[in-house]
């Protein structure tokens, strides 16, 4: 029996791997003979290089770059076989980079994803993949393109500032010395947001709150952020900004999408497809995926949502192994062959979190010997 075992991290408590590991642990202890193959998982958030390394190679390259409030930090970023670089916006521009009291997206850069960028192309890659998530910036990607050799104007022909803040001065925008490799490669952006650049459900109004911005300022981003679209469109840019994902990271989406042609995708097909997920379970017998909590949110671009609906395209019975199921019917969760909770009692939160590889390891075993019992039945 061939067993795919592809779940995504339980959050706060166990990566991906150690999932896949927790699991085969416990089938293993019925099914010892079982051919087991682990495909831990994510969905283009914070962990997608670490899962992309295990499953694909490659090597991590470090680089000196800066963090958000422009300080020089060390980030890291994955190079696979195939000349793909993968790259974590978090590294170098993450929320958790900051102080509750260092938060302030009116200065805020993305300044450091540049410089991972271009030490990528100078590595002479063909591909990047960037997953969008935990960003501390509202600057639509300026401080990347900045980084990337673009400059930004105001009316007296100064440079701008670093920080989304600055853009409701700008007046012309340079592109004379843009990284000439840049249009010669491939962006493939893991990416599950789908707001617009501004507007009530733009990147300033949804994001900024969580990013430290005050009702005033997240008003002066927005008018920022919508004023930078139009000075681009001036100079023959695609208008981008309302494209879902444009908002995303602060606007990021939108730079990519507008100066480096990204393509933005789903997060969990993005890595799905660099994974081959579709591949491994084609040839799996079972598959066994999982996430922390099965929620209403499973079905829409979560890891276990996903993996249920290329299993059913493929015709092979999938597993969902949860630490909980919150709020969902039977019918709710018809996509999977078998749901099972792993929480093995009523305990502190604390608790359950440390428990987690136990728990799942024990409700792997259960499974196991539910399966072998029913063959011993027929």
């Amino acid at each position: 029996m061939k067993i795919l075992i592809a779940p995504d991290s339980f959050k706060e408590s166990l990566e991906a791997l150690d999932v896949c590991r927790a699991i085969q642990s416990g089938f293993s202890q019925v099914f010892p003979d079982a051919d087991y193959t682990l495909l831990p998982m994510a969905d283009g958030g914070e962990g997608t290089s670490a899962v992309l390394s295990y499953v694909l190679g490659g090597c991590w390259k470090e680089v000196r770059v800066h963090d958000p409030l422009m300080r020089p930090i060390t980030a890291k970023y994955l190079l696979l076989p195939d000349a793909t670089a993968v790259i974590e916006i978090a590294q170098a521009c993450g929320l958790h980079l900051l102080t509750a009291a260092e938060r302030n997206p009116l200065v805020a850069s993305t300044y450091g994803v540049g410089e991972l960028i271009a030490d990528a192309l100078g590595e002479g890659v063909k591909r990047i993949v960037i997953g969008l998530g935990g960003s501390a910036t509202n600057d639509a990607g300026v401080g990347m393109l900045t980084a990337l050799g673009m400059t930004f104007h105001d009316m007296n022909d100064d440079i701008l500032a670093q920080g989304g803040g600055a853009l409701a001065r700008l007046q012309r925008l340079d592109n004379t010395n843009f990284h000439a490799s840049v249009l010669d490669t491939v962006f493939e952006v893991a990416c599950d947001v789908t707001n617009p650049l501004y507007g009530r459900l733009g990147a300033s109004a949804v994001f900024g709150p969580q990013k430290g911005a005050c009702p005033e300022q997240v008003n002066t981003l927005d008018k920022a952020l919508s004023h930078f679209a139009t000075i681009s469109g001036h100079h023959g840019y695609e208008a981008c900004q309302d494209v879902a994902g444009a908002g995303a990271a602060g606007g990021l989406g939108y730079a990519l999408m507008t100066f480096c042609r990204a393509q933005l995708k789903s997060g969990f097909d993005t890595v799905a497809e660099v994974a081959q997920l579709s591949q491994h379970i084609a040839d799996a017998d079972l598959v066994i995926t999982g996430e922390g909590k099965l929620d209403a949110q499973t079905a829409m671009g979560k890891v276990a949502g996903g993996i249920s609906q290329f299993a059913k395209d493929s015709h092979t019975p999938v597993i969902a192994i949860c630490g909980s199921v919150d709020g969902l019917k039977p019918a709710q969760t018809s996509q999977f062959d078998v749901v099972m909770p792993s929480i093995q009692k009523i305990d502190s939160i604390n608790n359950v979190l440390s428990a987690a590889y136990d728990n799942i390891e024990t409700t792997a075993v259960n499974i196991a010997a539910a399966m072998r019992l029913g063959q011993s039945m027929r």
